[in-house]
């Protein structure tokens, strides 16, 4: 559900004009450097080098992003490279203070969603003909100007670039891959043929010029950096990639599946290897009984604490590896003492309680910065009163109600990992919950959870499944791809790639000051979002969902997973929705939008069409509840009314959600064989 962030935190001791200080003088929109001379141009980039940035772009440290300058090879590593940025080429907040790049460092590539960051003055993106979001497959062109490749196999990638909306001064291109990056992969990245306003070709930099020639350079700062180059462009040519018109060229590699996952897959194993065949362990409350005239729909609340292997250190920040320098795969610990008590509701329906009704248990997942509180709204409520399904939630650590104070911490993101640290305890708080709701000895042996006969409220036959909205589909993705005890999961309004989501979402507006204030240059958040991106990937779907539909993770089935997407939704973009499709490789509900809805030259490219109902597999519908298009590029839409809630708010959403879950993953049209549109917002 819907929760704004509102204003979290203040900077104490921190004034309008030490920020105003800390910000260079605008630059004009399209100010392009002047050409220095190819001596001149080698000296700086020799520079650039031994500070730990990428010489062949002056623009900027640590751009092009990502990029394998800042790796170094590791024959241990599952990918032959490991991370190794430079405290030095860091951003630095206001207070001087550069990002910590330690934890980065315990990654052996990059994210696989990562945006692809590069900064080259002059560019015009409209002459250029670089492809935006509402036309993906231009970028697929043999002309195309950006250019990214699977350097093993030569398949083209799909992606979108668009040029940083947010700051009008740097102009960063921001592309974004269509389809998310294969793990453990290189990728070759060219930019070609760039045109300024005017229409006229935008040289290549003096440093990537002379880097790019086949001599050597005397400067042994730049020895290494021409090297790779040299196989770079090598490899580009043996992908038709040649160096005709190329402004810019540079590979990358991205995380490996363990690098991902492995932390909370070792977690979870630890866990219920521990559990073994016993019921978790659970403290009830409090139970409540509701009179019709305190709500119609549910009949009996009950609250919890359910116990769980803690493998975060004494603070509750951070997972606890055991050692004061973790390795690039070193797991966390959680010793036999230490517990976490992760609170818990479950709603009972009227109807169960009666003896009318049998019901299926279904794990719910709430939204951005609420709590297990979320099935008490009254969508949820008649959700689960109309269908017949039990809803137990427990907190999304790292992104839920109580976690709004350490928001002050990412006042330095050298902290920024708390965030994904804390999902990863919560999924396994999640995964227990649901263990205990389907244990013989867990809910069916509680009073709480009998009817008026002394009879269970649950369907002896009945499976667990899964239900999440906004941050709890975005969630539910990740936890669903570690999910041994569900394998249906309905994920509405989902999305994946925060560093994709947040400039997109109105709810990330009002905390935009809570980072401005610390890092005000636009272009230092863009590669701050790509960094967060790294540890991210470990408490979000981006780092799991190429393993949720197909290749499951070790001991883990495979899961079958219906989206439900919201045409124009301000808080999560429908194109980080589409992404998430793509790279599951689900088909849409089509007719999916009315003619002329959609401002995309293909409307749902690269995503086939549901072949006919029922249709059993996994999903995508898209609702329309007559929301404006979303605008192109990274800013939020602003509709008058907030489509985000809508799907958890209609019937007929509901009820195909409801079917898929009791039918084990069938989807069945609610649509009339139309587009699926929702009156009145």
């Amino acid at each position: 559900m819907r929760r704004s962030f509102g204003v979290l935190v203040a900077f104490t001791g921190l004034t309008l004009g030490a920020v105003a200080q800390a910000v260079p003088a605008a630059a004009g929109p399209f100010e392009a450097a002047a050409q220095p001379k190819a001596a001149d141009a080698l000296k700086v980039a020799a520079e650039q080098a031994a500070r730990g940035c990428d010489p062949i772009a002056p623009a900027a440290c640590l751009v092009p992003f990502p990029n394998d300058v800042y790796t170094v090879r590791d024959s241990r590593s599952d990918t032959g490279r490991r991370v190794s940025l430079k405290a030095a080429a860091m951003p630095k907040n206001v207070f001087g203070k550069g990002i910590d790049p330690t934890e980065f460092n315990r990654n052996d590539g990059f994210s696989p969603g990562s945006p692809i960051l590069v900064r080259v003055p002059g560019l015009d993106p409209v002459k250029t003909g670089v492809a935006p979001s509402t036309d993906i497959a231009r970028s697929l062109r043999a002309d195309a100007p950006v250019v990214i490749v699977n350097a093993r196999t030569g398949q083209r990638q799909p992606y979108w670039a668009e040029i940083d909306a947010q700051d009008p001064r740097h102009r960063t291109l921001i592309i974004r891959p269509a389809i998310r990056l294969n793990e453990g992969t290189r990728y070759l990245v060219a930019l070609r043929n760039v045109r300024a306003p005017d229409g006229r070709p935008v040289q290549a930099s003096a440093a990537f010029k002379a880097l790019s020639r086949t001599t050597a350079p005397k400067d042994k700062r730049l020895k290494p950096r021409w090297a790779a180059l040299q196989t770079t462009l090598k490899d580009l040519r043996r992908r038709g990639v040649g160096p005709q018109g190329l402004n810019l060229a540079w590979d990358f590699t991205t995380s490996s599946t363990r690098s991902l996952t492995g932390r909370a897959l070792a977690m979870r194993d630890s866990s219920f290897g521990r559990l073994g065949a016993k019921a978790p362990k659970v403290r009830l409350t409090s139970v409540k009984e509701l009179t019709e005239q305190d709500d119609p729909r549910i009949a009996r609340r009950v609250n919890g604490l359910i116990e769980v292997p803690s493998f975060l250190d004494p603070t509750g920040t951070r997972l606890d590896y055991g050692k004061a320098k973790p390795g690039l795969y070193d797991k966390p610990v959680a010793p036999t003492w230490r517990t976490y008590h992760a609170p818990f509701q479950c709603n009972i329906p009227r109807t169960a309680v009666t003896g009318k009704q049998k019901l299926n248990p279904v794990l719910y997942g709430h939204g951005l910065f609420g709590d297990y509180s979320t099935i008490d709204a009254t969508a949820v409520k008649t959700f689960s009163n109309d269908h017949g399904l039990m809803l137990c939630a427990t907190n999304w650590m790292g992104i839920s109600g109580p976690d709004r104070p350490y928001l002050a911490m990412l006042a330095d993101l050298s902290n920024f990992r708390l965030i994904p640290d804390r999902m990863q305890q919560s999924y396994l708080n999640t995964l227990f919950l649901g263990r205990w709701m389907i244990h013989p000895q867990g809910a069916a042996a509680s009073a709480a959870f009998r009817s008026a006969d002394g009879a269970s409220v649950l369907a002896p036959t009945a499976k667990l499944t899964y239900a999440g909205a906004s941050h709890g589909g975005i969630q539910g993705a990740a936890l669903t791809a570690l999910a041994q005890d569900f394998t249906t999961s309905v994920l509405s309004v989902p999305g994946m790639g925060f560093s994709t989501l947040l400039n997109r979402s109105a709810s990330f507006a009002s905390v935009q000051q809570v980072i401005d204030i610390p890092y005000p240059d636009k272009a230092d958040q863009q590669i701050g979002f790509g960094l967060m991106q790294m540890l991210w990937d470990r408490g979000e779907a981006n780092g799991y969902v190429a393993h949720l539909v197909r290749n499951p993770l070790p001991g883990t089935p495979a899961h079958k997973v219906l989206l439900h997407e919201a045409f124009g939704d301000d808080s999560v973009s429908n194109v980080t929705t589409e992404v998430m499709a793509r790279t599951l490789g689900v088909p849409v509900k089509q007719p999916a939008l009315r003619p002329g809805r959609s401002n995309d030259v293909t409307p749902f490219w690269g995503i086939r069409s549901i072949p006919g109902f029922p249709y059993n597999g996994s999903a995508l519908v898209m609702w329309d509840s007559g929301t404006p298009a979303p605008p192109p590029g990274n800013i939020p839409p602003a509709p008058p009314n907030s489509p985000h809630d809508s799907t958890v708010r209609s019937e007929l959403a509901r009820a195909q959600a409801a079917h898929f879950l009791k039918s084990a993953g069938q989807v069945i049209d609610v649509c009339g064989g139309g587009p699926c549109v929702i009156p009145n917002g």
